[in-house]
């Protein structure tokens, strides 16, 4: 039997099993690093963190509203996206819903002609910020909740959203819901394919997918070893191992990075009593180390209060943030190295496991962060590593590091060296290492 050569070399050759790779929307949502919740609704004004759907619509008077003011101290803070509650648990809808009259129409904001979620949507637009909407599927207010036909209530107010508001980035569906509620199937699959139809462009967030997970906490942390690969068997919203979404899997068959929610607030939602208990810069850029520094993304919760406004101390609290990260990653202090300091995933040096990448710096200088990055438009690859330092005379170990992905962010005691070696010491597949930062930290870390 003649076999043609081409077809014998092809049948003689391992095929490599493929690797899950994100999709376009996945890898703009990454490289965004930094998103904000704004949780606004009546519970703003009863001081609640969950309402139960029997608020009066004559409650919600936010009488000095400025999404404007909302959006630029995002901005300041280094915010890409902001995400609005536009319904949370209690039904109440911000914007002039025709599903129900559980919203701002029946409030006395603008004399009932009010619509936050638009306002919001144009302020985006205004600085330049992607906008995202929080429609929560568990409603205590509609009757019909509970029931086939609430889908098609839910769906309905999704379609508002998703048409009359412009590009929308993120569409979030929180899977929680209390013990007593009453059973509800949901139809995400209709939900979600309804946000694809209607805006293609926008990740959709839930406990697992179906383009973003829920980091399995609240409280602004990615695993140490943090995969964006994991098995949704078994998983939907509201089902789901807090322990395996923080981690991922090494061997998942399923793209679906990790999204660090957490409140710049004890609470979600704004309550005065807890004006002097939130978060400082430096607490804030340690979560930032311990989420994007960790292959997720931050989702930053910055509460409006009951004029309408962001307090004066939160926005303090995330432009100092934001200013003491410009401070310490403005200056890379590599050499110049086209495929290493040249900001683009796409460029890039290839490691096996045991191959060392050695980068020279400026000079010989001090420094006490190291950012490593893969391109991650590949697939993700590193399982663990260490970083080295040249001492005159030999190599001496900075640290070891697990998982890299988009970004993983060391911290350690200040070196003084002019050259550092990187070894990736195992890995799934070659590496591609996209970029390699050397800093020093400011002074408000």
């Amino acid at each position: 039997m003649n076999i043609p050569l081409l077809l014998f070399l092809t049948l003689s050759v391992p095929v490599a099993l493929a690797q899950p790779r994100p999709t376009a929307r996945q890898l703009a949502w990454q490289q965004r690093e930094t998103t904000a919740f704004l949780h606004f609704t009546v519970n703003t004004f009863t001081d609640k963190e969950w309402g139960d759907g029997t608020e009066n619509p004559a409650v919600f008077n936010p009488a000095k509203l400025d999404a404007r003011q909302w959006v630029r101290a995002l901005k300041a803070g280094g915010f890409k996206m902001a995400i609005l509650t536009a319904k949370h648990h209690d039904g109440f809808c911000l914007w002039p819903s025709k599903m129900t009259d559980h919203s701002v129409k029946n409030s006395p904001y603008k004399g009932g002609k009010g619509d936050i979620v638009r306002e919001v949507a144009d302020a985006c637009r205004e600085y330049g910020l992607k906008f995202g909407v929080y429609l929560s599927p568990w409603d205590r207010h509609e009757p019909r909740y509970g029931t086939a036909a609430y889908n098609d209530y839910y769906k309905a107010q999704l379609r508002e959203l998703l048409t009359n508001y412009g590009p929308i980035a993120e569409v979030w569906f929180d899977g929680a819901k209390g013990e007593n509620a009453k059973d509800m199937t949901y139809d995400f699959a209709g939900y979600w394919a309804m946000v694809r139809q209607l805006q293609p462009d926008a990740v959709m967030f839930s406990d697992a997918g179906p383009d973003v997970r829920w980091v399995g906490n609240e409280k602004g942390n990615a695993g140490e070893t943090c995969w964006s690969t994991i098995d949704t068997t078994g998983l939907a919203p509201g089902k789901a191992d807090a322990a395996y979404l923080n981690r991922g899997d090494a061997n998942g068959t399923v793209w679906l990075p990790a999204e660090t929610d957490v409140s710049i607030r004890p609470g979600w939602f704004y309550h005065a009593s807890e004006d002097g208990k939130v978060r400082s810069p430096k607490n804030l850029v340690n979560l930032y180390y311990e989420s994007v520094g960790r292959n997720s993304l931050l989702l930053l919760n910055i509460p409006p209060n009951r004029e309408g406004l962001l307090a004066n101390s939160d926005v303090v609290s995330i432009r100092e943030f934001r200013r003491i990260l410009d401070e310490t990653f403005r200056t890379n202090l590599v050499s110049n190295n086209p495929k290493q300091t040249d900001g683009k995933l796409f460029t890039y040096s290839v490691l096996t496991p045991g191959k060392s990448l050695e980068i020279a710096l400026k000079n010989e200088v001090e420094f006490d962060r190291i950012s490593l990055q893969e391109n991650i438009a590949d697939g993700q690859q590193i399982i663990d590593g260490k970083v080295e330092y040249w001492d005159g005379k030999t190599w001496q170990l900075i640290k070891p590091f697990t998982t890299v992905g988009y970004k993983r962010l060391l911290r350690f005691p200040a070196v003084r060296s002019s050259m550092i070696r990187v070894t990736i010491t195992n890995a799934k597949g070659p590496v591609e290492l996209a970029e390699v930062g050397v800093y020093k930290a400011s002074a408000g870390e």
